[in-house]
């Protein structure tokens, strides 16, 4: 097993390093049991802290050896083993396997300290003695209050199937494939993704080319556009992406580009430095989405929800401009190169992403 970048390397089989952490999406649903068992465990605070902290490291162990297993079955029995149900089965299987060592955990616990009590007693599970024979039966009878809330829940459950499904339409825009190679000052030249990248990151169209100024200075253009985000795709943030291409990122500022304005506002980017050997470069990226211009990956998913809900869409882009930093050349130079593309290349992005 080896790793290079963002791809574990099986031998037989190549697995995205999203995909195999994608195992820790059970951490969320192991600290809310863990957090309900803490509450109901009748032991020592310290106990109960344990309980629940202990879901963390739980949940990245056994996604490791999930992972392990993932590697020895496709070595053993191909890569069927690592697609497809197989795949699903072996993560509920790990999944169960967390929370009966968490069981486990809680039984141990139970057993120490000076609050020593059986598993049963800790959670009260003692039950009551069966009623006696000659017990005389009493029916509840429904309240007229329930009664009127459970019809008005009936009657806004059945309007409901009434309304017309909110269809998301995303706006008219024009495919990347009619982008100009003629930029102002810059010349380009269209390059395209490994169909490997173009399944991990799912987006509907997307732009990649090379551009190039009068005086030979080159500048890296990537947009991904993304026609609806609610079911999973969504632009992924370059300061997740290059660490796992195995760059090392040095500086992250951000940067206002004077002059620009997008939707009447300011551009700012997010300006970072990254190195890999004697190699650097500087990279500026923003996520431009339904006429915001946005920095913060955290305030792209709120807008999402917010405009999911307000305005039903979901459409957005993610722009990345790189430039080489060549050796022992000042960064201000690299700088004012990636701001003059910036500068060149906004009026053309507003007809590829809609506002």
């Amino acid at each position: 097993m080896f790793l290079e970048g963002n791809v574990i390397d099986l031998g037989t089989f190549k697995l995205q390093v999203v995909e195999a952490c994608s195992g820790l999406r059970y951490l969320f649903p192991l600290l809310t049991l863990g957090f309900i068992a803490a509450y109901f465990f009748k032991g020592s605070f310290w106990k109960r802290a344990v309980i629940f902290l202990s879901s963390i490291p739980l949940t990245v162990f056994m996604n490791s050896f999930r992972i392990g297993v993932i590697g020895v079955t496709v070595d053993n029995w191909g890569p069927a083993m690592a697609e497809g149900f197989l795949h699903d089965f072996e993560g509920w299987v790990v999944f169960m396997a967390c929370t009966f060592v968490l069981v486990a955990e809680m039984w141990v616990l139970a057993k120490i300290g000076k609050d020593k009590m059986p598993l049963r007693e800790a959670f009260g599970l003692e039950f009551p003695a069966p009623s006696p024979k000659d017990a005389i039966a009493q029916y509840r009878k429904f309240t007229k209050p329930f009664i009127a809330s459970a019809l008005v829940v009936l009657v806004v459950a059945s309007l409901s199937t009434m309304l017309p499904e909110r269809v998301e339409v995303p706006p008219h825009r024009i495919d990347f494939s009619e982008f100009p190679l003629s930029v102002g000052d810059w010349q380009g030249k269209g390059d395209r993704l490994d169909q490997i990248y173009i399944d991990a990151l799912k987006f509907d169209d997307y732009i990649i080319a090379d551009f190039v100024d009068k005086n030979q200075q080159a500048v890296n253009f990537y947009v991904a556009y993304y026609a609806s985000q609610r079911k999973g795709e969504s632009a992924h943030s370059p300061r997740t992406c290059i660490p796992g291409g195995g760059w090392k990122i040095t500086s992250l500022t951000q940067r206002d580009i004077n002059g620009v304005k997008v939707a009447g506002h300011p551009l700012v980017v997010n300006r970072l430095v990254i190195e890999m050997g004697e190699t650097k470069q500087l990279v500026y990226y923003w996520f431009q989405q339904r006429g915001r211009v946005i920095t913060n990956e955290y305030l792209v998913k709120w807008y999402l929800f917010w405009d999911a809900l307000t305005r039903n869409r979901t459409d957005g882009s993610l722009v990345r401009l790189t430039a080489l930093i060549q050796p022992g050349e000042d960064i201000a130079l690299a700088d004012a190169q990636l701001t003059a593309f910036a500068k060149a290349v906004n009026p053309e992005l507003k007809k590829y992403i809609p506002e």
